[in-house]
């Protein structure tokens, strides 16, 4: 079977895009005439247009909806506002993470929960799984959207131009779910991965090519296309989670530093037991910053050391484009989890030196 396109691959011949497979999807990781650094630092500076349509898209609707998705999920949806947005980990019995989800309420009975593109099909047959026999429907409404997201602190100026509602309405992680953009009905949330200001434009799919060269116009050369390489790095130098990574059926939401988005004071959910118990005994594994301080670059699934002692790998590292050093996030054993502790990060067959740090990822200014 071939690769999947979004409808947006128009797009991505038409600015020459670079294309890869990432996860069965063919997709730009960059664009020859920018490259990866280039659209990193336009997405810091003015705004970048990436296309995330590969995302997946799952309907909840129905009496039971609310009830059903407060199981499902380890953060507390029972205080959230219509148009509101959660971030949440879903994990299975053990702990370990099925996904990492928005939730993105309309009503008590109407939500669209928003999934990484390579868990659609898990997560839709996990939610299933689970779904009560009446009071609560399901569906994959992926290939019903495209989705573009606008990130960089010229995004809300760019897409006001061409919008129908005053921008500054729309708050950190809310959505309104009916605005015409350059005449096309959109829904649009202030939401994004990359560590900046920036909206999320979900689109019917025949729309979304128009819509994107709606953005680039508007933009008057302050908009960039950029790909997947540059998303990666601002997730990543932002301290994002990315599922495979910091997260996974084998690493807990407490392990990955998620704390915040676990309620254990909630009523029961699926996991809530195995994450008390791993909260009671204490972690084990912790996730921490690491700055290089021999030269070069952690990867992904680099092991590290401490003595001859294999205490841990790299869930994500690189070379970050805005602090301009090579820096890394690593889940090792607790007791070499203190800041200044210092660690051989194994490249090449060869350790080089790192150091164990607080606070030294990417924050923008607010």
């Amino acid at each position: 079977m071939g690769l999947q396109r979004t409808p947006l691959y128009s797009m991505h011949q038409k600015y020459h895009g670079k294309m890869i497979d990432f996860g069965g999807w063919e997709l730009p990781v960059e664009y020859r005439e920018t490259g990866i650094i280039a659209e990193h630092h336009q997405v810091r500076k003015q705004a970048g247009l990436f296309d995330v349509s590969h995302m997946g898209e799952i309907a909840v609707r129905g009496e039971k909806a609310e009830s059903f998705i407060q199981q499902l999920v380890t953060n507390d949806i029972s205080g959230l506002k219509e148009n509101q947005i959660c971030y949440t980990p879903m994990c299975y019995p053990d702990g370990g993470c099925v996904d990492d989800l928005l939730i993105y309420k309309y009503s008590a009975e109407n939500f669209l929960i928003v999934v990484n593109a390579a868990n659609t099909d898990k997560d839709f047959a996990w939610m299933r799984e689970h779904k009560p026999a009446a009071g609560v429907s399901l569906d994959n409404m992926s290939a019903s959207y495209a989705l573009l997201a606008l990130q960089g602190p010229l995004a809300q100026d760019i897409l006001q131009n061409i919008c129908n509602v005053n921008l500054q309405t729309i708050k950190y992680y809310w959505f309104l779910p009916s605005v015409k953009v350059a005449g096309y009905d959109c829904i649009v949330s202030r939401t994004g991965y990359t560590g900046e200001d920036g909206f999320e434009l979900f689109v019917a799919p025949e729309h979304a090519a128009d819509l994107w060269e709606a953005i680039i116009t508007a933009g008057r050369g302050a908009v960039l296309p950029a790909g997947l390489g540059a998303r990666d790095t601002l997730r990543f130098e932002a301290k994002l989670p990315l599922y495979g990574h910091e997260l996974d059926e084998d690493i807990s939401p407490l392990e990955a530093g998620l704390g915040r988005f676990v309620k254990l004071d909630k009523d029961s959910f699926i996991g809530k037991e195995a994450l008390l118990r791993q909260k009671e005994r204490g972690l084990q594994r912790i996730l921490v910053e690491l700055e290089m301080i021999g030269r070069g670059i952690p990867r992904s699934h680099y092991e590290i050391f401490v003595n001859g002692q294999n205490i841990g790998w790299i869930t994500s590292g690189g070379f970050a484009p805005t602090l301009n050093k090579n820096i890394g996030l690593a889940l090792v054993k607790k007791e070499y989890a203190n800041p200044g502790q210092e660690l051989d990060v194994m490249i090449r067959n060869k350790p080089v030196k790192a150091c164990v740090g607080k606070g030294i990822f990417y924050r923008r200014s607010r």
